[in-house]
């Protein structure tokens, strides 16, 4: 199972658009991680609505913290979820993989300066010109709504991946 889920990572990692320019920057500040299909996976997902695999990486921070099951996680932890289209292996129908890169959403521990929405920072880049989401900062509301009623666990959705 653990070189399964080592291969599906690493042939993720390969798709991840490269950034041309300068770093993106969220309508609230917060500028795009370059480096985070390089920090420690902390769980894959699908989220059937959106028909999306999803690979939840996280910075040293936030998965010493997982690991050590803090709550809530220390200032600093930044957790990076990247999305892409699920689609069906050609030669093999069974099998579901990565189509398109669809985004990448962060959530930043910051418990003072983001007080109003849990401790936590939200920035979302769409597509593969990685073209911040929303008008103005205020979508981190649409953001925080989706995570209220995970509160109990930190607003956090995601737990460490279990393997032996």
């Amino acid at each position: 199972m653990r070189k399964a889920i080592l291969a599906c990572v690493t042939l993720l990692s390969m798709a991840i658009p490269v950034l041309a320019g300068p770093t993106p920057v969220a309508p609230n500040g917060i500028a795009l991680y370059p480096d985070y299909m390089s920090w420690r996976v902390v769980a894959p997902s699908y989220r059937e609505d959106k028909g999306h695999i999803r690979v939840i990486t996280g910075n040293e921070i936030a998965v010493a913290g997982l690991r050590a099951g803090v709550k809530p996680l220390p200032d600093g932890s930044v957790l990076a979820k990247v999305a892409w289209k699920a689609v069906k292996h050609p030669s093999f129908p069974v099998a579901t993989e990565s189509g398109e890169f669809v985004q990448v959403e962060f959530m930043v521990k910051d418990a003072k300066k983001y007080k109003e929405t849990g401790g936590w920072g939200f920035a979302r880049f769409v597509g593969k010109d990685l073209k911040p989401y929303g008008k103005d900062a205020s979508f981190v509301n649409e953001c925080f709504g989706c995570h209220t009623p995970v509160a109990a666990n930190d607003y956090l959705f995601t737990r460490m991946a279990v393997t032996p």
